[in-house]
């Protein structure tokens, strides 16, 4: 299926309305909100600050704030056990980043998060004493500004002038579920969608 500017409005309008979040720090924020993006029952992600008492922080005065991706999900489809499997596969937990920004970490927003978190440690075959994650409630969440979002979307004109013709600003690519799977798609992971093209190399694509 062509990408269109109506293939993306229509793909957006279909998303559910009943969504959970999760949040969490993996490294440099780029990678993860690619990966999770590409996952089936993600709707959307959006890339931000957590973890630090800084009030607003920005990329450039971060305080002592770490880099994370939150990811609304279908529960439906995905639990939140399913997207902290994925979280611990995308890094080494026993190891820790020196520096704040890019560290690990991951978040939990409610008791029955909290409860998940503990259940898949507990059937894992980690050493509980030798991982480095931090594991903390979320208090609150800052959106990083509009040039982290989609970050793997820039400079990739097939895509961006689509999102143009339908009328997107920043803040709507951030939110389209069509542009967290194309977003996944040009970085190489393989994600589920009507408007994407598995036979070619989306590398090569400009």
């Amino acid at each position: 299926m062509m990408l269109t500017p109506t293939v993306v409005t229509e793909f957006d309008s279909q998303a559910p309305e009943d969504t959970k979040t999760a949040t969490f720090g993996l490294g440099c924020f780029w990678g993860p909100d690619a990966a999770f993006g590409a996952v089936d029952g993600v709707v959307r992600t959006r890339v931000g600050y957590a973890g630090g008492t800084k009030s607003d922080p920005s990329y450039d005065v971060l305080g002592d704030h770490t880099e994370v991706v939150q990811i609304e999900y279908d529960p439906e489809q995905l639990s939140f056990s399913d997207l902290l499997e994925r979280a611990f596969s995308e890094h080494n937990p026993y190891q820790q980043p020196q520096k704040r920004q890019y560290q690990n970490i991951v978040f939990t927003e409610t008791a029955v998060q909290h409860d998940q978190l503990l259940m898949v440690l507990n059937e894992s075959d980690f050493n509980r004493d030798r991982i480095e994650t931090r594991f903390e409630s979320l208090d609150r969440f800052y959106l990083a500004e509009a040039y982290h979002q989609k970050f793997n979307l820039r400079g990739k004109r097939w895509i961006t002038d689509v999102f143009t013709e339908a009328g997107y600003d920043d803040k709507a690519v951030r939110e389209s579920p069509a542009a967290a799977k194309l977003n996944a798609h040009v970085a190489g992971h393989d994600g589920s969608a009507p408007f994407i093209d598995q036979s070619y190399d989306p590398q090569s694509r400009r």
